[in-house]
């Protein structure tokens, strides 16, 4: 079994890594000594940049500089695991919280039991790719291009839910080593409250053990964590994100 602190490192390498693979086709990764950020133009994903450490007030002007550099609005995630509520800086230097997620885990060992009310695709080809695209914005506010995911469908597995053949639901499913990322699980507002996310879920858990993994990862929203737990996740870190007002 792995320890809560190799957990919490996997946990956010998988989702880092994640940002990494989808802007590589786009030439979007920049890597520095204080932060890293990744960009899409015209995208709204992943557009994110991340201090490697715990921030201070000189690395936050650093970041800030070059921000005012770029034209693309980025996401800031901050994590809650040193202690010192350095987020405060952020907060001080006009950055604004626009939302939480609580990083989550998962041994995998057993397969869960599906009650057969979706089909799934793994997108494989530019119609699905376009299907799944189009969706995406309906569940989570904000656009993953069908050009991002022609790209890294080699590697990166998006997933989309069907019930009698219309789009329903997406997912995403990365893997880093052992451990299985689930990112993008929505379902359309006018299908939710039906069991189906869940149903998403067990598909892609039970996917991740198919392909090997030992544990799966997520960043649940507020929304989603009260089914991440009845599956038996547990609670690892919290990530506040910030945008430049």
């Amino acid at each position: 079994m792995k320890s809560r602190e190799e957990l919490i490192i996997a946990n956010w390498e998988n989702l880092t890594s994640l940002w990494k693979t989808a802007a590589t086709p786009f030439r979007g990764n920049v890597a520095g000594d204080v932060f890293d950020y990744e960009e899409i133009g015209n995208s709204d994903w992943p557009n994110r940049l991340w201090f490697h450490d715990d921030i201070t007030q000189e690395n936050v002007e650093k970041a800030l500089e070059r921000l005012e550099s770029l034209n693309t609005r980025f996401t800031i995630p901050y994590r809650d695991i040193y202690g010192s509520q350095s987020n405060q800086i952020l907060e001080e230097t006009g950055f604004t919280k626009t939302f939480e997620q609580v990083a989550m885990s998962l041994p995998l060992t057993s397969p869960f039991q599906l009650e057969n009310k979706l089909d799934f695709s793994v997108i494989s080809n530019p119609t699905d790719a376009k299907r799944w695209a189009d969706i995406y914005p309906s569940a989570f506010g904000y656009r993953i291009t069908e050009e991002t995911l022609l790209k890294t469908m080699g590697s990166i597995q998006y997933i989309l839910a069907l019930k009698q053949n219309q789009p329903v639901g997406t997912a995403i499913l990365f893997q880093t080593g052992p451990f299985a990322g689930i990112h993008g699980v929505g379902v359309i507002p006018e299908m939710r409250r039906k069991g189906l996310a869940e149903e998403i879920m067990k598909f892609v858990l039970n996917k991740a053990i198919h392909d090997g993994a030992e544990y799966a990862t997520l960043q649940a929203s507020t929304m989603g964590k009260g089914l991440y737990l009845k599956l038996g996740f547990d609670e690892q870190f919290t990530i506040h994100n910030y945008v430049k007002a």
